[in-house]
């Protein structure tokens, strides 16, 4: 079952025979529009006219011929980027910028998450990318590189969701999708806007029995979004969201032999003497329950050029997991138990101001703001036994407050000519962290931790002709630990005290052209030097503790390219070559060993043909990526490289006031077995999560216009 290594270049080659279509014999495509991004400097621009990597995904691409469950779906088109299912619910995505965050146990960690202007990610840089609303978005801009920094802690990257402002004649649609797996989702939304308020509402279902043994999962989302315009100039946005998953079980990770035996399968709990065959997620019936409200608001008034914004929110997020430990490793008292329970409360808000006047014959743009962002866990932690029964919620083990704060004056500018862009910005970060520990049977936990640091952006722009512009930027960056990350020290203790940020410098060149024939190139170079990097200790049973472990080396090529030809056809490559390595011996761990979770190389390819009129359409999607490490020293058998093909089809008609959509989704075309995650650092060598063999999808949608 093992796969060959990947060669990524005879994929590209494939991917490039297409390309080659003689653009001279094409038709004159439709010029390729640019959408006005705003994350890399808060004023809006095309992404052809910024000194930054900063891809958009648009909402053919998030909505069309997709499941929209998962932002992984559409993520994989984007080059620097990985985001993998993990096919575990419980667990939600992995997602890495050039290698941030791929060591993340769960949840979204090193890579800046934002909806609607909203942050999707905690002051301590924690977040999860499953209360994204996938079924209304409008773009996801995703930005990478040294204009990341500005977005303060924890932003390796920055991937920022947009939905849709409700607009024109009211129109209500329902949307049902079935495939393998026992999964299905049916979504219904509404839209439209009366006088000078714009709606959206949206309610989903999705249910699936899971691709591995014990990841059956339910997820309901709600979503509503109201804009207004009250005053001249000014703008209103509230929007709230709701996210329910109750009982998500949890399939953890296998060891590479349970892999070849059967990529489905648990791994065998070998104490179980009574059930030979027994899994130690069945034994423990490891499972998740999220409930997450959130709701926020921003006011944008314009005077003249100038603007004024101010954006709040405030949410609770309710998490309760069953873990797979055994009596034994709960036994010492300093263990906090197997069953974590929490509830947070969690609020913030940003203000700035953006001024804008002439210098020196181009245009400077100007912003001011401070962000604050704050987060409270009333945090407890039980047994996950008693007697014999395992999966339930036994005697108390923990009971605290865990308290995280973060607030961030920041500044940036930008100047404009004809031919130049600078843009400059600082912000200096201010993390507090504090715990009150009520449990002090196991010792007492309480105590405080302050971090700080200044992190300033510098880029620039030439525009070198009207099709191709050059630019370089540099920033300086730090990741504090999670909050999750500091619960646990390696020697089985509690709160770990020691843990110290990551500082990173970031180096970036690169090149922006549009070509004859509708071909748009953007290709980026980039190096970054972290110091102090935190890597994970010990993972065991859910349970991973993190350490820091010096100096890592990034330094990678980045390529996109779309064009439109001839017949309907389109295609886009997005290519991704990174050397992540260990700058530093330490330990057991060589110089030049590869950071774990990170690929050297990965691909996504694109072929797609549309008819005229749009009503039908089809695509081929290669799919590729390099071996990856699951530990520190590159000792176990790393997961192998792999490429896949998927294929998609979608129809539309219009009848009336009616329009009908369907899709197919064949994914994983050629039936490969690999394995589409790994669980960075497991101590029992639990690293892999098998990705599903050959599936498929339907869907239909109606909508009617009123």
């Amino acid at each position: 079952m093992t796969q060959p290594p990947v060669r990524l270049n005879a994929i590209a080659a494939l991917l490039a025979a297409g390309s080659a279509l003689p653009a001279c014999a094409a038709e004159e495509p439709a010029p390729m529009t640019d959408t006005v991004v705003i994350s890399a400097t808060r004023v809006g621009h095309p992404g052809f006219e910024l000194p930054a990597a900063i891809d958009v995904i648009d909402a053919d691409r998030i909505r069309e011929g997709q499941a929209r469950v998962n932002a992984s779906e559409s993520l994989a088109a984007v080059p620097g980027l990985v985001a993998q299912n993990r096919q575990n619910y419980a667990q939600d995505l992995q997602i890495s910028s050039r290698g941030f965050g791929a060591r993340s146990a769960f949840g979204v960690r090193g890579v800046h998450l934002v909806a609607d202007g909203i942050p999707a990610s905690m002051p301590d840089g924690q977040g999860q990318a499953a209360t994204f609303n996938l079924d209304m978005a409008e773009r996801i801009e995703v930005l990478r590189g040294p204009f990341s920094a500005i977005y303060g802690n924890h932003s390796g990257g920055v991937i920022q969701l947009f939905t849709k402002d409700g607009a024109g004649a009211p129109t209500v649609e329902l949307n049902v999708m079935g495939g393998s797996y026992g999964t299905h989702k049916t979504d219904l939304n509404a839209q439209g806007a009366s006088g000078n308020i714009g709606y959206v509402l949206d309610a989903s279902r999705f249910d699936t029995d899971g691709y591995r043994a014990h990841s059956a999962a339910r997820r309901d989302q709600a979503y509503a979004k109201l804009t207004l315009t009250p005053l001249a100039g000014a703008r209103l946005t509230i929007v709230a969201n709701g996210l329910r998953q109750h009982d998500t079980q949890d399939a953890l990770g296998v060891t590479w032999a349970t892999y070849q035996r059967d990529p489905r399968a648990g791994e065998i709990d070998t104490t179980d003497t009574q059930n030979p065959k027994r899994t130690l997620a069945d034994r423990y019936n490891t499972r998740k329950s999220i409930d997450h409200k959130q709701i926020g608001a921003s006011w944008e008034q314009q005077f003249g050029d100038d603007r004024l914004h101010l954006m709040v929110y405030g949410g609770n997020r309710e998490v309760i997991q069953y873990q797979a430990f055994s009596k034994a490793f709960q036994a010492p008292a300093t263990h906090s138990g197997g069953v974590v329970d929490f509830a947070r409360d969690f609020q913030g808000t940003d203000l700035n101001w953006t001024h804008v006047n002439g210098l020196a014959g181009g245009k400077l743009s100007t912003t001011l703001g401070v962000e604050y962002n704050r987060s409270n866990d009333d945090r407890t932690g039980y047994e996950n036994f008693i007697g014999n029964q395992f999966g339930v919620k036994g005697a108390l083990r923990r009971d605290e407050d865990d308290d995280v704060s973060s607030i961030d004056p920041y500044l940036q500018a930008e100047w404009q000519s004809e031919r130049w862009l600078l843009s400059a910005g600082l912000r200096h970060s201010r993390v507090k962290i504090s715990v009150d520990d009520h449990y002090l049977g196991n010792g007492n936990d309480s105590g405080s931790l302050n971090y700080s640091h200044t992190t300033p952006v510098l880029g620039a722009l030439y525009k070198w002709t009207p099709s191709l512009n050059i630019y370089a930027s540099a920033a300086r960056g730090f990741e504090t630990p999670t909050l999750n990350e500091l619960f646990y020290s390696g020697t089985g203790g509690g709160f770990n005290f020691r843990l110290q940020p990551a500082y990173s410098t970031h180096l970036e060149t690169g090149l922006k052209a549009r070509l004859s024939g509708g071909v748009r190139i953007n290709a980026a170079a980039f190096q970054v030097k972290t110091s102090d990097e935190l890597i994970v200790d010990s993972a065991n049973g859910g349970r991973t503790s993190y350490k820091n472990g010096g100096r890592t080396l990034r330094q990678g090529l980045e390529l996109s390219l779309d064009a439109t030809w001839r017949y309907g056809l389109s295609t886009h490559v997005a290519l991704t070559s990174l050397r992540a390595i260990y700058d530093q011996a330490f330990g057991n761990v060589l110089k030049g060993s590869r950071l774990p979770g990170v690929p050297n190389a990965n691909l996504y390819g694109e072929l797609a043909w549309a008819s005229n009129r749009g009503d039908y359409g089809a695509a081929l999607e290669a799919i590729a990526s390099g071996k990856i490490y699951a530990e520190d020293g590159n000792v176990d058998q790393p997961a192998p490289g792999y490429g896949i093909l998927n294929l998609r089809l979608t129809a539309k008609q219009d009848w009336h006031a009616w329009r009908f959509k369907q899709f197919v989704r064949l994914n994983n075309l050629l039936d490969k077995n690999y394995i589409g995650s790994v669980i960075v650092g497991d101590t029992n060598k639990r690293y892999y999560e098998a990705a599903p063999e050959r599936n498929w999808l339907l869907g239909a949608s109606a909508l009617y216009q009123f």
